[in-house]
């Protein structure tokens, strides 16, 4: 059985893309991305899912309390029979109530390897500012499922990425999602879907 995968999104959706274009390679066989859930309606990565046939649903944050949202968003979910969340870019964090009625049903993908520079407070640029700052040499790209605690989920898959002389955390956030997140993200919804048994949400 094919799990359908609802991808949460906040911002351009690069990662999104990373999912479609994995699945359109037919490198996903054991998952379908049934619907692109926003909590932004001005999102492009809508525009990347409409452009892919995916269906979409705007779930705005914004001028709601998090209960509010959250019962919105689970309706959706549950309208569209979904199996699996996978958060790419998701900037709202979800409550602990919420997440656990999906144990190991939702994955995040995190631009560090965890346990490194994660956790409240760290999300884009400031997770490659801290690397820098700290002065690794090597970071990364972690897929971890969600739990009550931000980035604190089993760690489904990670993968390194060197640190180069005169990087910038611009420059350092690209290779990362180059190398590792596009890279990881997809193999791991696979991974996950496969090993589901196709029980929806």
């Amino acid at each position: 059985m094919t799990a359908r995968v609802a991808v949460l999104v906040s911002g351009g959706g690069t990662n999104l893309q990373a999912i479609l274009d994995a699945s359109a390679r037919g490198e996903m066989p054991s998952a379908k991305v049934a619907l692109v859930v926003s909590s932004n309606p001005e999102a492009f990565a809508l525009e990347r899912a409409r452009r892919a046939g995916v269906e979409t649903a705007v779930c705005p944050r914004a001028g709601r309390t998090q209960a509010e949202f959250e019962a919105g968003l689970e309706s959706v979910l549950r309208a569209h029979e979904i199996d699996l969340i996978v958060l790419a870019g998701f900037m709202t964090i979800l409550s602990a109530a919420f997440v656990s009625k999906y144990p190991e049903r939702i994955l995040n993908v995190h631009p560090s390897l965890i346990p490194s520079f994660c956790g409240a407070g760290f999300y884009g640029l400031r997770v490659h500012r801290a690397a820098l700052d700290y002065g690794v040499k090597v970071t990364g790209a972690t897929v971890h499922f969600v739990n009550e605690i931000p980035d604190g989920g089993r760690i489904i898959a990670q993968k390194a990425v060197d640190v180069l002389e005169g990087d910038t955390p611009e420059s350092l956030q690209r290779r990362v999602m180059e190398q590792a997140e596009w890279v990881l993200l997809p193999r791991a919804v696979e991974k996950v879907a496969s090993e589901m048994g196709g029980t929806s949400i």
